[in-house]
């Protein structure tokens, strides 16, 4: 029924094994173990050692020689006071500690919401050491559609809630990207972020969430042709790392991304697939 051509179906198991490989990579979002707000007195943190602090434009980590912390970038070790400073939305791969090698854990400093906080990424963690990949729907060809993207005159900031309810976000709409799905007669549209080279983002619902797919996916496409049309592959629809791991702050759909259809394409919720 779905039969697609070789090299299209080559094409997208390409795209899986690259997805995979870099959801498996060290220290990446399958090792998220904790996300904690740093408050303005030194205090310890669950997960890492050290006393940690900011006065809200700066964040300091103290920490003895025998915390075993060294600096990520350089390997110094941490003895006395580090200070770090970030603009919001930025993250840096601060310090670590742990292991046979001292690398096991890898704490993250993140600026979120104009607030600092750490996330520790453990390379122990049963969701890194187990993962064997994201399941996925087979392939759908005939969810593989023409899209036509309509810019606006100027991009829209539209405010959003994250996955993370102490931290609101914001989603940079650029314009609408509108289409048609089978079995439907009425024409869809989706905002969509602009990424690097022009390529589109789009963040949506649909009703296979909370059933055999995450709360909400997110599908890319390249730059639009000359003439605006894209092609919009549901099969590439991905989930956010909120969907692995409870540590995440990723956005969640603007208001009207939602599809009254199933896109039984893409991944599936790792926490519900068999």
């Amino acid at each position: 029924m779905n039969t697609a051509p070789a090299a299209q179906l080559e094409r997208w198991q390409r795209f899986r094994a690259n997805r995979n490989k870099a959801l498996a990579a060290p220290h990446g979002w399958l090792t998220l173990t904790s996300f904690q707000w740093l408050e303005t007195r030194p205090a310890a943190v669950e997960l890492a050692p050290g006393l940690w602090s900011t006065d809200g434009t700066t964040a300091a980590l103290t920490a003895s020689a025998e915390d075993g912390l060294t600096l990520v970038e350089t390997g110094e070790p941490v003895e006395g006071t580090a200070r770090a400073s970030l603009l919001d939305e930025e993250s840096l791969m601060w310090v670590q500690f742990g292991g046979p090698d001292g690398r096991q854990v890898v704490v993250e400093l993140a600026m979120r919401a104009l607030k600092y906080a750490i996330r520790t990424r453990d390379a122990g963690s049963p969701v890194f050491t187990e993962f064997n990949g994201v399941p996925t729907f087979d392939y759908r060809p005939d969810l593989v559609v023409e899209a036509s993207f309509r810019p606006y005159p100027e991009p829209v900031d539209v405010p959003i809630s994250t996955a993370n309810p102490l931290v609101d976000g914001v989603h940079r709409s650029v314009g609408e990207l509108v289409f048609r799905l089978p079995g439907k007669d009425h024409e869809f549209h989706l905002q969509a972020e602009e990424e690097k080279l022009g390529a589109l983002t789009v963040t949506f619902h649909d009703e296979t969430n909370g059933d055999s797919t995450d709360d909400w996916r997110k599908v890319s496409t390249a730059r639009p042709r000359p003439d605006g049309t894209v092609v919009l592959d549901f099969n590439r629809s991905i989930n956010y790392p909120s969907a692995f791991s409870p540590y995440g702050t990723c956005p969640m759909p603007v208001k009207n991304n939602s599809l009254d259809y199933r896109i039984e394409a893409g991944e599936k919720d790792p926490m519900l697939a068999d």
